[in-house]
């Protein structure tokens, strides 16, 4: 007798940080894991190698042909893909002065434009047994905006708004669509360990959110319990604050010690 295969996820970015933590909790509760990844699938294997049931893909989030073949192949293999986890991002600095061309343009296209796409495909060709989820990672940002990594967040805010039209054209009512706006969680761009002590905690609760409450988060989403087109922040209170920089500043402007002179690429990283 063939043992039927566990229902399917598939998370953009979880070869590592948050998409990774989710990968591992989706995997601990019987889910078979399809593990994306942006470039570098080294890592991406060894999660997969440890977990019950999983596999790697991996596809530039940036060529929006090879990211709807993607999720077409998954469709064709997967007998019972029930949720997409849309959890990759781009994170560079620019300014509302003056916004990067070319940061404006990746930001749009990969946390925004192709997410949408590869939603888009999901719900057209995926088979299930159960109802078709799809949660897309935003941001608290787009409650509690400021102008640093401008366009980034100009992203997140389209990102955002695709979330109610999106649940609103589907036919099949057992079809969920929606949004997971995590805080900071984990250090981000160039910031050091101390940084994000103090900047992690710069919330209603003043306390470090765990990256596996985004993945509970997640989880729950995946049963289907909340109305579609609904977001749910997970952020310790932080979007109900007004702050007037991104927490990554508003930190290092208390004087705590520099972050070392590069930056680290968050590509398509799952956050």
């Amino acid at each position: 007798m063939v043992e039927a295969m566990p229902p399917a996820v598939l998370i953009t970015g979880a070869g590592r940080r948050i998409g990774a933590v989710l990968a591992r909790r989706f995997g601990e509760a019987g889910w078979h894991v399809v593990i994306h990844v942006g470039h570098d699938p080294d890592g991406a294997r060894v999660l997969a190698s440890s977990l019950p049931s999983a596999e790697v893909v991996q596809c530039d989030l940036l060529d929006g042909d090879a990211a709807l073949t993607m999720v077409a192949d998954a469709a064709d293999r997967l007998g019972d893909w029930r949720v997409l986890v849309n959890c990759a991002a781009v994170f560079h600095p620019d300014t509302a002065q003056a916004i990067d061309p070319t940061v404006f343009a990746e930001a749009i296209t990969v946390n925004a434009e192709i997410p949408v796409r590869i939603s888009q495909a999901f719900l057209a060709l995926a088979r299930t047994n159960g109802g078709k989820r799809v949660i897309q990672f935003l941001d608290q940002k787009i409650a509690n905006p400021n102008p640093d990594f401008f366009s980034y967040t100009m992203a997140k805010h389209a990102f955002a708004a695709s979330v109610k039209m999106l649940a609103m054209a589907q036919s099949d009512p057992t079809t969920r669509i929606y949004g997971l706006a995590p805080g900071a969680m984990l250090p981000s761009f160039d910031q050091i360990a101390r940084e994000h002590e103090v900047s992690g905690r710069m919330n209603l609760l003043r306390r470090l959110t765990d990256p596996g409450e985004l993945a509970d988060a997640a989880l729950f989403m995946a049963d289907g319990y909340l109305a579609s087109g609904e977001t749910l922040f997970v952020d310790s209170g932080q979007h109900l604050l007004s702050q007037p920089r991104d927490v990554l500043y508003l930190a290092r402007e208390q004087g705590l010690p520099s972050a070392p002179d590069h930056r680290n690429r968050a590509e398509q990283s799952g956050e």
